[in-house]
């Protein structure tokens, strides 16, 4: 079935109105953008049988034509739907990002520089089976003043089309233009506005490898993700078993589809006939599916072969590759060969080991004792998050409002020109550094 090419002035028509209402809320006040995130979730209260009638609808017409890690994302309950207000209502409280001031500089006696935050402007997301992304990304770029054109995907249509209602709605409420959050109609919309960086100002997929890599190579525009999400627990020789244990377990089934839980576990040579075991007798019975390499089936023969495919795979569901290392080097030089920057932890009681895995790990997250599980916006204090960067530029690992800002250089002088200081009686600069206004 071929998708039908889209109405490019409608395409335009749709963007130029998300530019407009950028330039809106980019001088709003901050009580109006938190006023829409608190009216937004009391909409979410109020509309919760309809969100779960829609959804219900999608998962129905999805039954057996996606795998179950996508229709576990899928999926809403009234647990999920209190926890997207809460969510929305933690964006609400945060302080102003708009309108900071990051730097004062006096360049000499009346003419000062000052460097202040400012949104990026439009932003273009594009995600896959998750419709609480929809709430998340709404409620960080209005705080943040930033517009948004959503593509979901389309398993989630119903789910999406009936939040979106109730992020319009809220809109509406409260006064501040309806087109700051638009859904796209379909993949064309989006492909037509990827030739578009005069009216998007970045692009932010939400999904699978292939997705984020068709949309980098379509596109001028900077595109804002991480194509893999696969994350590596280090069990050191000095690892407290008991803690190894919860931690893997953790970190593999709280929600196994997630891109920050674990795809591999690397066990230190010198632990690995105290862990291995323990390992196998907790995963086991709770029905994770273990592969390992040749060493760990020597302690443990209820684990089946890994091959060497399994080393980069990210299974998204209950699987977990296993490897022997003999000391962490070898632990460092697998995580570079087949790690994607995302989320690293090592478990480990020795502080030197764990000084050297923080430092040395080049990844968006590398955490000392604790579940990869935390690497979230929402856990760390963000509100939510748009998603997840991988790149070294501009944002990384959970990206929530600073993610989404950029920041202007604004100059107040008294009629100064620049040819006062050229030549050889050039008027000197002072560059002092003031306080930032508070």
């Amino acid at each position: 079935m071929t998708t039908a090419s889209p109405d490019p002035q409608a395409i335009h028509r749709m963007a130029q109105a998300a530019r407009e209402a950028s330039r809106c809320l980019a001088t709003t006040a901050f009580e109006q953008r938190s006023g829409v995130l608190l009216r937004l979730a009391e909409e979410l209260g109020l509309r919760t049988p309809e969100i779960l009638a829609a959804n219900a609808a999608d998962v129905s017409a999805a039954a057996g034509l996606i795998d179950p890690s996508a229709m576990e994302r899928l999926k809403l309950d009234a647990a999920k739907l209190d926890a997207m207000a809460t969510g929305v209502r933690a964006v609400a409280e945060l302080p102003d990002p708009l309108h900071q001031v990051s730097l004062r500089r006096e360049l000499d006696a009346g003419l000062e520089l000052s460097r202040v935050s400012c949104p990026l402007g439009v932003l273009c997301v594009v995600f896959e089976s998750r419709p609480d992304a929809l709430i998340q990304i709404s409620a960080l770029a209005l705080k943040s003043g930033n517009a948004v054109l959503l593509k979901g995907g389309s398993e989630a249509r119903h789910s999406n089309a009936a939040l979106l209602a109730a992020v319009q709605a809220a809109l509406r409420d409260t006064g501040l233009p309806e087109a700051a959050v638009q859904g796209l109609p379909d993949r064309a919309a989006v492909a037509a506005l990827l030739q578009r960086p005069d009216l998007v100002d970045l692009v932010i997929p939400r999904g699978s490898r292939e997705l984020v890599l068709s949309l980098q190579a379509a596109t001028r525009i900077p595109v804002l993700g991480h194509a893999d999400g696969i994350c590596h627990m280090v069990l050191d020789a000095a690892a407290d078993t008991a803690m190894a244990v919860a931690l893997v377990r953790d970190a593999k089934l709280q929600y196994p589809s997630a891109c920050n839980a674990i795809e591999t576990v690397l066990i230190h040579r010198d632990a690995a006939a105290r862990l291995l075991p323990a390992l196998v007798a907790d995963l086991l019975p709770r029905g994770v599916e273990l592969r390992g390499c040749p060493s760990c089936r020597e302690l443990a023969p209820a684990i089946a072969p890994a091959t060497e495919a399994d080393w980069d795979a990210e299974y998204g569901v209950p699987i977990l590759a296993m490897k022997v290392v003999a000391d962490l080097d070898q632990a460092l030089a697998h995580i570079r060969a087949h790690g994607s920057g995302h989320t690293e932890a090592i478990v480990t009681e020795d502080p030197a080991a764990a000084a050297r895995f923080l430092a040395e790990v080049d990844a968006a997250g590398v955490f000392h004792n604790a579940s990869t599980r935390f690497a979230d916006g929402y856990r760390y204090g963000f509100g939510a998050e748009v998603g997840i960067s991988t790149g070294r530029i501009h944002a990384r690992g959970p990206v929530g409002l600073e993610g989404l800002l950029s920041y202007r250089y604004l100059l107040r002088g008294s009629g100064q020109r620049v040819e006062d200081y050229a030549g050889p009686a050039a008027r000197a600069f002072t560059h002092r550094e003031l306080i930032p206004d508070p």
